[in-house]
């Protein structure tokens, strides 16, 4: 005990003490902003401040939404693990699909589950996107595959083998690879996204189950997060919404890739009364609503305000 006052009533020691301290929370911070990009929203943040009035109209511009629908639970599905969710225009509906035990899930905008439909072959289905017709673009992560599949009224089950499939190739982490898909009709091309490290892919596409040419990477992708969880195309103004689950982050990118606005997804923001625990899934309809699902089974909407 006397060697320790005597420590602290040393002015040098106590100097080299807190000199180490500051270090250590230097070496903190840095770590931290590498991490969470927390530079990188700082400035995206300044920039939205100084956006006009016609710059924010022209884009979704994601400050201005607020949570309606904050973190309902899924009836029905408490087992399995929502991975995704597209909105389809036709029905007015929105379907999910869910990674555990494989299957796609119709919902109602409010979040009710509507039928459950039966995946057959899949083996970790993480993305879908409605491209209209019926048609649905599944990716499923462990088989690096995309399907093109046909959804009717009527449609009790779907099998991996009586449909159209594409694989994805490797990826630099096999066990953390594509996840993210959407249909962008504004350039007639399907986009796809890697979990990690965060990454664009496109694909040329007409609307229909056949793909053209190759899978292309995207260059500008300024994917301001640590992984990507999700994607989906504003049909409006062909921007992108790019949603990360271990971020709390939902990114708006422009058509050339440059950021536009984001929304935190955590406690106290956007009118959330809690973080949301893990972001996997994004849609938007035409009302400009966006919907999100988080692992095991909440939903959530999201209005302007």
């Amino acid at each position: 005990m006397a060697a320790i006052e005597q420590s602290l009533s040393n002015p040098q020691r106590r100097g080299f003490h807190w000199s180490w301290l500051v270090i250590a929370l230097v070496v903190i911070l840095v770590g931290l902003s590498y991490a969470w990009h927390w530079d990188d929203r700082g400035l995206l943040w300044l920039r939205e401040q100084t956006a006009s009035t016609v710059e924010q109209k022209a884009s979704v511009w994601l400050p201005n939404y607020s949570v309606e629908i904050d973190g309902k639970s899924l009836v029905g599905l408490e087992k399995d693990e929502a991975s995704d969710l597209s909105y389809d225009a036709s029905s007015k509906t929105l379907y999910s699909v869910m990674g555990k035990n494989a299957f796609l899930a119709e919902l109602s905008l409010t979040g009710e589950v509507l039928r459950k439909i039966p995946l057959v072959g899949w083996s970790n289905p993480e993305g879908l996107a409605v491209m209209g017709n019926g048609l649905i673009a599944i990716v499923d992560e462990r088989q690096h595959l995309m399907t093109m599949v046909t959804v009717k009224p009527d449609t009790k089950t779907l099998n991996i083998a009586d449909f159209p499939k594409y694989d994805l190739g490797a990826s630099a982490d096999q066990n953390k690879a594509f996840e993210g898909v959407a249909w962008d009709p504004h350039n007639q091309r399907i986009l796809l996204g890697e979990e990690r490290p965060p990454a664009l892919y496109s694909w040329k596409s007409d609307g229909s189950a056949l793909l053209k040419g190759d899978k292309l990477k995207v260059v500008n992708d300024n994917l301001i997060m640590r992984n990507l969880s999700a994607l989906d195309v504003d049909e409006k103004t062909g921007h992108l919404l790019a949603l990360s689950a271990e971020s709390h982050l939902l990114l708006e990118l422009d058509e050339k890739g440059n950021e536009v606005s984001f929304m935190a997804l955590v406690q106290g923001l956007n009118g959330l009364k809690h973080t949301i625990p893990r972001a996997e899934g994004v849609t938007m309809d035409d009302d400009g609503t966006i919907y999100m699902v988080s692992e095991p089974n909440l939903f959530y909407s999201f209005k302007k305000k």
